[in-house]
């Protein structure tokens, strides 16, 4: 939700600060009031187009951003897993060689959790 609400943000942020842009250099720039009402009739003309653009590119930037996160997620997730098996599989081996070394000997903090 968070994500969505600050590309909104992003996106209206962008438009707004194009629009306010173009109008004030065309107001700025030394041309005639007919020429400057033209260029402005062109500009908005062209903005809807322009945000359905910029909305396109936002989206399809997020999708990627969403299947990358969910791609390193999901490689993340299988590497603990694994570690995990591995900790307790090397943890089962330790308890088994001390066992069988010397079945009095001192159990270590590891050992003392494991079923006997």
């Amino acid at each position: 939700m968070s994500n969505k609400s600050n590309g909104g943000l992003l996106f209206a942020g962008l438009v707004v600060g194009g629009v306010l842009g173009t109008v004030t250099g065309l107001l700025i720039a030394p041309r005639s009031g007919q020429e400057t009402r033209r260029i402005l009739k062109k500009s908005a003309e062209a903005l809807p187009e322009l945000a359905e653009d910029l909305s396109s590119t936002i989206q399809l930037q997020a999708d990627r951003l969403s299947d990358t996160a969910k791609r390193n997620w999901d490689d993340t997730l299988e590497r603990l897993k694994e570690a995990i098996a591995a900790g307790i599989e090397a943890s089962q081996v330790s308890h088994s060689m001390q066992q069988t070394r010397d079945p009095n000997a001192e159990l270590t903090p590891v050992d003392q959790h494991l079923p006997r």
